[in-house]
């Protein structure tokens, strides 16, 4: 599933493809996607430009002229292309946003949503979310003060959204390899040098991986060199028998609260 770093990317690249371009049509292959009718949905976006695009969480934004902003989620499995017809991938896509000659596919939002919402409406969607891990505001000492105040097991504390928005299950397993610290650790037990290790560690993969385009395969258009450039950066996610690159050690596999997690036992304590 897409995480802030494959979003931040996104964003990075539509906007200087989308800003100040009008959506002069609108496909609806699954209506399931949005919130609202199909014919209500083109209705609404047809012949609006888009202003700006932001990311909130695991969320994209796409701001509208109307006042509107178009919410994305891709959810598992979920991602996007900016082409034209003969560029675009064999894949079914369930929403197509022309701009003119090109256009964005939204392809995989079987789980993922693009929702159309107004001002009070966006709010209220996403009030709910905690901080965001790189926000200025967010120094050690924050985010120490946000992880002790929920109990429990480490892992699902850094992927629940309302706690810090924006981590999911790649980057939470690696910013737990970077701090030396094993994820099935209780928040608890953690000591302060600990936890510091760990907002490091979260500061130095996210903007490393933000860096190099994130861990998605697919690239947003032909001749992007940008998206997926971490996905050979990982250093335990969805490595499960492979050698850990610090110490040889096999990467171990295992199941933490329905999630897949990876961690090597000779690097993590």
């Amino acid at each position: 599933m897409p995480e802030l770093p494959e979003m931040e990317t996104y964003k990075y690249l539509l906007s200087k493809e989308l800003l100040g371009r009008k959506i002069t049509e609108v496909e609806v292959e699954r209506e399931k996607s949005l919130n609202i009718s199909a014919v209500e949905f083109s209705n609404y976006v047809r012949n609006h430009t888009v202003t700006s695009i932001s990311r909130r969480a695991k969320h994209l934004l796409f701001h509208l002229d109307s006042g509107d902003t178009l919410l994305l989620h891709l959810m598992l499995g979920g991602w996007m292309f900016y082409g034209t017809e003969e560029d675009k991938p064999d894949r079914t896509s369930q929403v197509i946003l022309s701009f003119g000659e090109r256009n964005l596919y939204f392809i995989g939002l079987r789980l993922g949503y693009l929702h159309l919402l107004n001002e009070k409406e966006l709010h209220t969607r996403l009030a709910s979310l905690g901080p965001e891990p790189l926000a200025p505001g967010m120094d050690e000492h924050q985010f120490i003060h946000v992880l002790k105040s929920k109990r429990g097991v480490l892992k699902p504390a850094l992927v629940d959204q309302k706690l810090i928005a924006g981590i999911g299950n790649c980057y939470s397993d690696e910013f737990c390899f970077q701090a030396g610290i094993l994820p099935f650790r209780t928040i608890g037990d953690l000591s302060m040098e600990e936890m510091n290790r760990l907002y490091n560690g979260m500061q130095y993969i996210f903007r490393d991986a933000m860096r190099l385009g994130g861990y998605m395969e697919s690239p947003l258009f032909t001749g992007d060199t940008l998206t997926g450039g971490y996905n050979d950066h990982c250093r335990v996610y969805d490595r499960g028998g492979e050698p850990c690159l610090q110490c040889g050690q096999s990467i171990v596999q295992d199941e933490l609260s329905s999630r897949k997690v990876f961690y090597c036992t000779n690097c993590q304590s």
